[in-house]
């Protein structure tokens, strides 16, 4: 009984302190971690509470915006900027974004990093642990970061950014900033319900609304880049991977949705190479650029955007 309670209590502090995370001798690669898979789980399951904590307007507009501003700390600092390095930015930005970043419950921007890199390294390759066309497509939509295999970060895709000690720590601790997060949600539903009766929210509501919903939505919208995305959508570059651009993905991701653009280019901030290809995350940056906060935005050259080595885009669906 106590070894089953020390057991126990182990892995609650393996759930806090990524350090502390052993993977069984028996785990393979495609072995799902069912413990650590409960949290992911129980957050869709709290999709139920929406009918004991009802709607409001503030709620569900709130709701957008937490799932806009994590979406663009996602794509436009965990994935453009740790990622790929399309810019600059100081220290205290790069730290704040990450932390938005890592409240939108998509592990720490080192972890996030190195599997990117990992995935560009490999595109749709046996190696390319989310790949549809080599793992089917729910194991590229979220089985490959719910197995034992994929958890630990891989340090020496991103020395540059371990360096940082700030970073290393939201690594080491991310699920701490989601739950503070959620917490600080629920807080302030509970003070508009005191002093801004008018916009009829409250602690659970906003909570449900402002995290449980934001976070699911953000989910599956970001995890329709590694998995639809090399699917369904047109192909305008003969990248070796097939990576397909998709306005559906874009819109709901902010501009990551021009996929095969991205492949053919990843150093560029703007994924949308031209004005029709909107990419709502490289206005962001060009805000924040505008404003002094990040600096050398990296374009696609002219004559590598103009490298349309395939005439003619290939059907939805359609092999390269």
């Amino acid at each position: 009984m106590q070894h089953r309670v020390f057991g126990l209590v182990w892995r609650l502090v393996g759930w806090l302190d990524n350090h502390r995370y052993q993977p069984p001798q028996t785990a393979n690669a495609e072995s799902i971690d069912w413990w650590r898979v409960l949290p992911f789980v129980a957050l869709h399951v709290a999709l139920l509470a929406l009918f004991w904590v009802g709607w409001s307007p503030f709620a569900i507009a709130f709701a957008l915006l937490m799932y806009v501003v994590r979406m663009f700390a996602i794509t436009g600092f965990y994935h453009r900027y740790f990622a790929h390095k399309t810019f600059q930015t100081s220290r205290v930005a790069q730290f704040i974004f990450a932390l938005v970043g890592a409240s939108a419950v998509q592990r720490g921007p080192l972890w996030w990093a190195a599997h990117h890199r990992g995935h560009h390294m490999h595109a749709d390759q046996p190696q390319d642990i989310h790949s549809p066309h080599q793992h089917g497509l729910l194991w590229s939509h979220l089985g490959w970061f719910l197995s034992h295999a994929n958890f630990k970060t891989q340090l020496d895709r991103v020395r540059e950014l371990s360096r940082y000690r700030e970073l290393c720590w939201l690594d080491r601790f991310d699920s701490l900033i989601p739950l503070a997060f959620a917490l600080a949600i629920y807080a302030l539903g509970e003070w508009l319900q005191v002093y801004a009766p008018a916009l009829h929210t409250n602690g659970w509501q906003l909570i449900v609304w402002g995290f449980v919903v934001s976070t699911i939505a953000l989910y599956h919208a970001t995890f329709c880049v590694n998995s639809v995305a090399h699917l369904w959508g047109s192909r305008r570059y003969a990248t070796r991977d097939h990576s397909r651009n998709n306005v559906l993905i874009a819109i709901f991701t902010l501009g990551e949705g021009w996929h095969n653009n991205h492949h053919h280019f990843p150093g560029s901030a703007k994924q949308g190479f031209y004005w029709w290809e909107l990419d709502f995350t490289y206005y962001g940056l060009k805000l924040l650029a505008a404003l002094g906060i990040i600096w050398q935005l990296k374009q696609v050259p002219l004559e590598v955007r103009n490298q349309h080595a395939i005439k003619a885009h290939a059907s939805k669906g359609g092999q390269r």
